[in-house]
């Protein structure tokens, strides 16, 4: 199919957009088809070198029915011969041209001819490249189809095409580019039949020679590719949307393993053998199935993964018991006694039961890979079994044999003595394999060595311990790393310990003793097993055991906090916090940023050796800490100077382009070039305001002393000996300037200077001139200065204060007067004038033009330095401006590896995947109103309130008249601002072009010689003052509006380029963003299509990549991979390669497809992974350079495969719920993951910036995982990849990059819930298995608590306070409470402190926060991070946090259970409008509000039936913190709603609530309309759980039962009588209220439109029947009014418990007749529990002022940033 065809369905006419172009033209970055076009890239030797050797195709045979080009190359050649596409040749030939040049240019020594390709270069490439083919063939025992010469200068021809050959398969490979090790199968295969070729070797059947098996147009493509890939898509086919078990069907990772096993070469042969099982076209019965892995819902998947860390916890948990249970004071003395040491020996019992236990795990998940082939995996899942049990039985008979000899003897006599050590000998035999692995753990490189062996005889010897996979081998870490994390992880578990044993176990036996001791305790209901005591001691026991499991993350979380803290201050994080802290660096910051940013000299070896590490080491030192001279005093003489100020502006150019700062502030800030021979540095305004004046009062002080005392006290600080000599310097120029040359005038002004200068150096000022005089002479010169600067300037004026100063300055400053006479000798007054000098100046001033930029510029300067008192701390005004330049300055001081120049750097992409969110704000979207009359722009304008004053001020400089002209003038650069300031895509494609724009301007100065950098400096000066002076752009005032760049003026730096910079930085950056809809949203004239678009046109590295749908027919459609840009010559958007896909994009989750569909067109070594909420700077730009030689360093053991990246979340400012949010965030961002890269060795990839090792990942699989479901949280699982493949994640904080987060509460909630879905299907997964195996104890117990471990722990605290409730209320309701407190046993009540201690060990969460105040002190200082920890708690922070544990705790424990888990687009817009009470409710209904109200019940039913209750304190004390989580889980999503408590939209919030419920809606209808609608929705898990999960769930739902078990017997009418037919007769109750129920609504539907009155009748009969029976109730009974109460409390949890058993069991009840109760009921629970909830937010919005406090709340932080929330959310514009 040729071009033409292929674009015509979704292009739109615009000729603005892609059309077919001719193939010559277009090119992406290299034109390497036409190597006589004059392009800049061409001059290079090195890309001219790669393409020549691609050329050499000699004699090689000629491609079969092919007229062959002279021109044709290698990948032509390759393309012919295979059946490649074209366009995919012409992709890879200059991905790789590209790659061999640039790492042809960082080679060293260079080589010595650069036009031809060093074999060097390609080997290294060509290993790296296939290196994961290689372990693959070794791995199989197959021997390698790449056939190299060893020799240095071996074959580069062969070499050259095996590389081209994988870099086809893999560019055309599509959605198989997740299945690397099938990419090696079929490279194997196809370099095989590369190799006859070459070899000329003869088919044998044909007798000709040899051809391959496929060949001719898209070929590989329809043979090979195809059906492999529609085999995966009839697998996700059966998925049912991933709604089936996991274990159903074969995602990516099992397609992949099936080429783990030597068995893929004997099913699928070569050419592809359709017949084999593993296609689809095979029926599903005789079809392979899952291979490696089952992924089975199950908690148990936790023990299974974790095993080693369960056996830890429980043994020690047994052994504590054991210990505590003597009773005696400490555990040592506990251990001394032999019964107690014997009795510990029953802990290798419980190992053995675990070891079953675990046996039978394996067993029941993964029986259904035991197939005739893998017939050895089903023998040893049986072996293993029947080992554990036969290890109990030994352990159990040695044991027994104890006991029987020591009660026989009746002593510990030496027979049993002797049976102890038997016993203990059999414990040796049993831990050899441990002791094994612990001599392992060691010496680390021997596992490794041995683990990364593919000899069959390792293989056999390791059989029983786990089944060899191609990955997790060879993991252990290096010795160092290796101490350091265990280490960390002794100290954490002696501390969990001791807590545990002293303060949770040993307190839990004392009254555990008491309720065993209690005989017979007064029940108050009828007992079954006649074992209450058993089952109370065992709810007492259950919370403390869950929270003992648990609170290992939370020592974990405090250890952590302490070693990020450590580790950041020695990383040198948060030495420079404030601008303040900035202002006593500064002097050495020229010298950091030379050191870091600029090139050192390219030695002939590049590799660091240790005197040149030393010698780095030493330099930082010196610079940290300004010793010695390693910061020069750098005067504006030195190149060096000029270069720090070329930098620093362009980063101030920036901030003032980014509307940071003002004109004003940019002035302030900027480094000017020395314009006026001044002799020292000029220092930024701000650092130079107010030395002068404190110099002129030294200057006073000191008239009397020697000028040497004087000028020592002002050289004390470098900025006040700056700011005199540079304002000394000036006022020369300045009045030399102002007066006419060869005049009288002229002559005096040099010669007094010349004097002055004479007594400067001579050391004679203070004996010669009167110091008090400076003071009047600094006003006259301010005044001279004012009138300069006024619009109209004034000359009768300036001579009267021109000759004022003369007056002062020869008359009066001179110590020692002179006569008229004496002065004119001396040149120092006019000879002609006879004495008098009133007519002095009169005729000798001339005022500069009007457009002398420069001029002005500087008496601006001097202006200031001579006028300001104060000392500028607020400059810059902007808080973001402030923390990024403490940031970037504290960076250039910490460790990072020196920058390589711009040539020589390592190349890298960025890769942004984006499908249909905001590219920019539309108008109407920032002008609309809410319902409060408030915009989205009023909003941004009141937080960003002084970068809207600096915008407004930059587009009046642009031309702009007045300010409301912004609508009409600059709508464009309205929109941009805007957008600027959310998350959309045009904010992260500024920001990432900043890359593009940092590396121009680096190739710059690499580059440019002194000259150009001297007269660069002031050529940038005086264009920028003419922009600032004029008020125009300059440059690019000619241009229109709508073509303005997106940097908005071509300012700075640029202006000094030579051309050869945009190729420079283009051959080292690509910046990919695929907009997977982009076809699509041009054939529709979206509006999207526009601005993407007009993204390409301003920012030429920008590509985008989309795919195409092609309608062949009314049912073929073809799909396309298609990379454009927009070309400056011929104004449009051209098409540079379309690549044929072997189907639809999306076959499993989103994100990951579209990234890999894109990852063919990025270039370089690295990819950076930008999420389309992210930012940049340009001033972290500059750093780019530095991070990527990260890559040639060794962490440990290895070099990294990812280099982590820390984030600043830019969105705190929004509103304190952002705040909570971005500050929560920032500890993980930062502290967390420091510690997890070092020293814990477990940092994963998050999703975040990371940089990848690009040729590592894209032939291991890619930079994410996209399997249906399992894969939901994909980016994590590269990092899961990355370690099990032996790579290895760092972590480097002197770079960062912006991210945005979610803003509003349900925002927030849907992000965690993605979040723990993502945890639950994580613990379901098999990288999780794998790594929680093959890492040794202490990196799996990292991993797990960094990890799964999280969510499981969040929910185990949740679990924790059910069971202490449930646990309470059952001691409460069954006596034993009673019993147990009135026990004469008991003294002071020994129960009641265990209970207390227990809500203590609950409230240990708060140390989870740890992190974040640890982090903040460091970065801040501590007293600001604990005022704003304080703050955050008076704002509730402590609410959100804790609503948000129930989110987690909900979607991930559902999530294991049911499944259900799925991607939550969060919208991350700015949150100002009101969410209605049915959307809240909608959203938190199950997760929160049912579960808040059962533990509401609990602590009412208890608190009416306890008798530890009657004591008001004990009662709070004991449930406050379980009130606590009941109201945030209830009032969160209204105390954090905007005008979440006025009375107005309560009740309108309630009418639509009520409305929403009764709706009956239809087929169309939504969850938003109709409850019946969301009501079915909520249950769409329970369809697709399996068995397991639905008998789990009926079996939760049966607690909802107890409460009437426990209530009716508390019940007057009960009478105190405990048989069970109390229990049975309740059940009359049930059954009456919902036959009432029944007769209502029946009379309702029937009656209640038409016959009002006949419904109105059934009412009346149904009250007067409930009064009557009330009445005889109380005549013949002993029933009391308490009772309907207390009765409501016992019966309305068990219609709930019937519901919730109703909807697991819908299949069977749906066609009945009982379904529509059920229906009904579950309608009304929905609008009393919409009741219950709503009371507290209707009171609260009753009573007066509660609202302003919510808002005050809510937007306190964005209030102290200037917005007049109060005024808002009333609709009361100020403007």
């Amino acid at each position: 199919m040729n071009q033409g065809q292929s674009s015509q369905s979704t292009r739109g006419d615009d000729e603005a957009y892609a059309q077919p172009s001719p193939i010559g033209n277009i090119y992406n970055i290299i034109p390497i088809h036409d190597f006589l076009t004059d392009h800049p890239s061409l001059r290079y030797p090195e890309v001219r070198a790669a393409a020549a050797a691609l050329r050499t195709v000699g004699i090689l045979p000629q491609p079969p029915f092919v007229q062959w080009n002279p021109r044709y190359d290698l990948m032509d050649w390759l393309g012919l011969m295979f059946g490649f596409q074209i366009d995919n040749v012409k992709n890879q030939r200059e991905h790789l041209v590209l790659h061999l040049a640039n790492s042809q240019m960082r080679l060293q020594p260079p080589p010595g001819v650069p036009d031809v390709l060093e074999p060097m270069v390609l080997r290294r490439f060509r290993r790296k490249l296939l290196q994961n083919y290689t372990l693959w063939c070794s791995y199989l025992g197959r021997k390698s189809n790449v056939r190299v010469s060893s020799r240095r200068d071996g074959d580069v021809r062969r070499e050259l095409l095996y590389v081209c050959l994988y870099l086809l398969i893999w560019g055309e490979a599509g959605n198989l580019r997740f299945v690397p090790e099938c990419l090696c199968y079929i490279f194997h295969h196809m370099a095989m039949e590369l190799n006859h070729v070459l070899d000329e070797f003869i088919d044998r059947a044909t007798g000709r020679p040899f051809l391959p098996s496929i060949s001719g147009e898209s070929a590989f493509l329809k043979s090979v590719i195809m059906p492999i890939y529609q085999t995966i898509k009839m697998e996700v086919e059966s998925s049912r949307n991933g709604k089936a078990p996991h274990s159903a069907w074969r995602n990516y990772d099992d397609i992949n393993e099936y080429f783990w096993s030597r068995r893929c070469f004997k099913k699928l042969k070569w050419p592809l053998d359709f017949s084999s099982n593993f296609f689809a076209t095979t029926p599903k019965n005789r079809r392979v199935g899952k291979t490696g892995f089952v992924e089975q819902r199950s908690f148990w998947n936790l023990i299974r993964s974790f095993d080693k860390l369960w056996v830890l916890l429980f043994l020690f948990l047994q052994a504590a018991i054991i210990v505590a249970w003597e009773g005696t004071k400490y555990p040592w003395d506990a251990l001394e006694r032999r019964h107690v040491q014997v009795k510990l020996l029953t802990v290798f019992i419980t190992w053995a039961g675990l070891r079953l236990l675990q046996a039978v795990l394996d067993a029941g998940t993964q029986y259904s890979l035991v197939s005739r082939e893998t017939c050895w995996l089903g023998l040893r899942m049986v072996l293993k079994g029947l080992v554990a049990m036969t290890w109990i039985v030994v352990f159990a008979v040695f044991y027994a044999r104890i006991w029987t000899q020591k009660n026989s003897d009746r002593i510990w006599s030496n027979e049993a003595n002797t049976r102890i050590i038997t016993f203990l000998k059999v414990v040796l035999v049993y831990v050899i394999p441990e002791l094994l692995a612990l001599v392992m753990f060691i010496v680390p490189w021997i596992r490794n060595l041995l683990e990364e062996l593919d000899w069959r005889v390792v293989s056999w010897l390791t059989w029983w311990f786990y089944t060899r996979i191609f990955v997790g081998r060879g993991l252990r870490e290096g010795l160092i790393d290796n101490i350091k994390y265990t280490l960390f992880w002794i100290l954490v578990l002696a501390s969990k310990f001791t807590f545990s044993y002293f303060l949770q176990i040993k307190p839990l036996v004392a009254p555990t003793k008491v309720l065993l001791e209690i005989n017979h305790p007064n029940l108050r209901w009828h007992e079954f097993f006649n074992s209450t005591n058993e089952i109370a001691v065992v709810l007492l026991w259950v919370p403390v055991i869950l929270i003992y499991l648990m609170d290992l993350q939370i020592w974990f979380s405090i250890f952590s906090a302490i070693a990020g803290a450590v580790i950041g201050l020695f990383s040198h994080l948060g030495e420079i916090r404030n601008i303040g802290q900035l202002r006593l660096r500064f002097q050495f910051f020229a010298s950091a940023m030379q050191f870091n940013l600029m090139p050192e000299e390219q030695l002939l070896r590049s590799d660091m050796t240790l005197v040149k590490k030393l010698r780095d080491a030493i330099h930082r030192l010196k610079l940290r800490y300004g010793l010695g001279l390693a910061y020069n005093k750098i005067e504006s003489s030195q190149v060096e100077t000029t270069r720090f100020a070329i930098i620093w502006n362009e980063i101030v150019i920036t901030f003032r382009e980014e509307d940071l700062i003002s004109d004003q502030e940019l002035e302030l800030l900027e480094l000017p070039p020395n314009i006026w021979n001044i002799r020292v540095i000029r220092w930024p305004c701000v650092l130079l305001a107010n030395e002068l004046l404190l110099a002129l009062s030294q200057a006073a002080e000191l008239a009397n002393e020697p000028d040497g005392l004087v000028w020592l006290k002002i050289c004390n600080r470098e900025y006040r000996r700056c700011a005199v000599i540079e304002a000394y310097d000036s006022l020369r120029s300045l009045l030399l300037a102002i007066l006419k040359h060869r005049t009288e005038e002229h002559s005096i002004v040099a010669r007094f200077f010349m004097v002055i200068d004479d007594c400067i150096q001579r050391g004679k000022v203070t004996e010669q001139y009167e110091m008090s005089m400076l003071q009047k002479i600094h006003t006259k010169l301010i005044s001279l200065i004012d009138l300069l600067l006024q619009p109209k300037q004034d000359m009768s004026r300036a001579v009267n204060l021109l000759q004022a100063l003369y007056e002062l300055a020869i008359r009066e400053f001179p110590k020692y007067k002179k006569s008229i006479g004496q002065l004119r000798q001396e040149g120092l007054a006019p000879v002609s004038q006879g004495n008098d000098a009133e007519l002095l100046f009169e005729n000798a001033v001339e005022f500069p033009d009007a457009e002398d930029a420069i001029f002005y510029r500087q008496l601006r300067r001097l202006h200031t330095i001579l006028t300001s008192r104060d000392s500028m701390h607020n400059v810059p005004r902007n808080i973001e401006a402030r923390r990024r330049i403490a940031f970037f300055s504290n960076s250039l001081f910490m460790n990072m590896p020196r920058a390589p120049v711009v040539e020589k750097m390592i190349a890298f992409s960025v890769l942004t995947p984006y499908y249909d969110e905001d590219v920019m704000y539309r108008l109407n979207s920032l002008r609309e109103e809410n319902e409060d009359g408030i915009s989205t722009l009023f909003y941004l304008q009141k937080i960003y309130d002084n970068e809207w004053k600096n915008f407004l001020e930059r587009m009046r400089r642009e031309g702009m008249k007045d300010d409301d002209d912004v609508w009409d003038e600059k709508v464009r650069e309205l929109r941009l601002w805007a957008s600027f300031r959310g998350q959309t895509l045009s904010r992260t494609v500024r920001g990432m072009m900043y890359y593009y724009r940092a590396l121009k301007m680096l190739a710059f100065l690499d580059s440019a010689s002194e000259i150009d950098i001297r007269t660069g400096s002031q050529q940038i000066a005086s264009h920028g003052s003419s922009r600032i002076n004029r008020g125009y752009d300059g440059l690019n005032s000619v241009r229109p509006p709508a073509t303005r760049n997106l940097n908005r003026v071509q300012s700075g730096v640029s202006l000094l380029f030579k051309g050869h910079e945009h190729v420079s930085a283009l051959m080292k950056f690509t910046y990919v963003v695929t907009c997977q809809l982009y076809g699509q949203q041009k054939a529709k004239r979206d509006v999207h299509a526009e601005e993407i678009l007009y993204l390409m046109k301003n920012n030429e590295a920008l590509r985008i990549a989309y795919v195409d749908e092609v309608q062949l027919g009314r049912d073929e459609v073809e799909y396309y991979s298609v990379l454009v840009k927009y070309d400056q010559q011929l104004k449009r958007e051209v098409e540079i390669y379309r690549i044929r896909l072997p189907g639809p994009l999306k076959l499993g989750e989103g994100k990951p497809e579209n990234q890999n569909h894109a990852i063919i067109f990025t270039r370089g070594d690295a990819v950076q992974t930008i999420d389309m909420n992210q930012d940049n700077y340009f001033e972290e730009a500059l750093k780019m350079r530095n991070l990527l030689e990260e890559f040639k360093t060794n962490y440990g053991i290895r070099k990294p495969t990812i280099l982590g990246v820390r984030e600043n979340i830019f969105t705190g400012s929004v509103s304190s719920l952002a705040w909570f949010m971005s500050a929560q965030e920032t500890s993980f961002v930062t502290l967390g993951q420091r510690v997890l890269a070092n020293p814990l060795k477990v940092r994963m990839h998050y999703g975040h910036p990371d940089v990848f090792d690009r040729f590592w990942f894209i032939t291991r699989g890619g930079i994410s995982k996209a399997s249906k479901v399992i894969n939901i949280s994909e980016d994590i699982f590269a990092g899961f990849n990355c370690t099990l493949r032996g790579g290895n994640v760092t972590h480097h904080e002197y770079i960062q990059v912006g991210k945005g987060r979610d803003v509003g509460l349900n925002q927030i909630s849907m992000f965690e819930a993605k979040v723990a879905s993502g945890n639950g299907e994580q613990t379901l997964s098999r990288d999780v298995y794998r790594l929680g195996h093959r890492l040794d104890f202490f990196r799996m117990l990292s991993f797990f608590y960094s990890t799964v471990g999280f969510c499981s722990s969040t929910m185990m605290v949740v679990l924790t306070v059910y069971s202490f409730l449930w646990g309470r209320l059952y001691l409460a309701l069954s006596g034993i409470e009673d019993s147990a407190v009135n026990s004469s046993n008991t003294g002071n009540n020994k129960a009641l402190a265990f209970i207390l201690n227990q809500q203590f060990i609950i409230q240990l969460g708060f140390f989870t926060a740890l992190p974040m105040i640890v982090e903040n002190s460091l970065e801040h200082g501590f007293l600001p991070a604990v005022w704003d920890f304080l703050t955050m708690q008076s704002q509730l922070a402590s609410l959100f946090y804790t609503f948000s544990m129930g989110t987690r705790t909900h979607f991930y424990g559902r999530t294991i259970l049911h499944g259900g888990a799925k991607y939550r687009a969060t919208g991350r817009g700015f949150v100002v409008e009101h969410k209605r009470f049915a959307e809240n409710y909608r959203l938190y209904a199950r997760s929160h509000f049912v579960k808040a109200i059962e533990l509401g019940i609990i602590l009412i039913v208890y608190a009416s039936h306890s008798p530890l209750a009657t004591d008001t304190f004990v009662y709070i004390i004991l449930t406050i913190s379980s009130w606590f989580l009941v109201v945030s889980w209830i009032m969160s999503p209204f105390v954090f709603n905007p005008s979440g408590f006025d009375w107005l939209k309560t009740v309108d919030d309630f009418d639509n609530f009520i409305t929403w419920l009764w709706n009956t809606g239809g087929i169309f209808t939504t969850a938003e309309q109709s409850w019946l609608t969301w009501w079915y929705e909520e249950q769409d898990h329970l369809r697709t759980t399996g068995l397991w999960g639905k008998l789990l769930e009926i079996i939760l739902d049966l607690r909802f039962f107890f409460f009437q078990y426990g209530v009716v017997y508390q019940l007057g009418i009960a009478g105190g009588n405990t048989s069970i037919a109390v229990y049975l007769l309740s059940w009359i109750y049930m059954v009456v209220a919902v036959g009432l129920y029944i007769i209502l609504a029946y009379a309702r539907d029937k009656y209640s439109v038409k016959e009002h009155n006949k419904y109105r009748l059934v009412q009346l009969f149904v009250i007067i029947l409930l009064v009557l029976i009330v009445v005889l109730l109380l005549e013949l009974t002993r029933f009391e009014f308490i009772d309907i109460v207390t009765s409501l409390l016992a019966f309305f949890p068990t219609g709930w418990g019937i519901i919730l058993i109703a909807q697991v069991l819908r299949p069977f009840l749906q066609p009945t007749l009982v379904w529509e109760t059920i229906v009904s009921l579950a309608r009304l629970y929905d609008l009393l529990f919409g009741v219950i909830v709503m009371a507290p937010v209707a009171l609260l919005s009753w009573l007066p002022g509660f609202q302003e406090m919510q808002t005050r709340i809510l937007f306190n932080e964005a209030f102290s940033r200037g917005l007049q929330i109060s005024r808002i959310l009333t609709g009361k514009k100020t403007n």
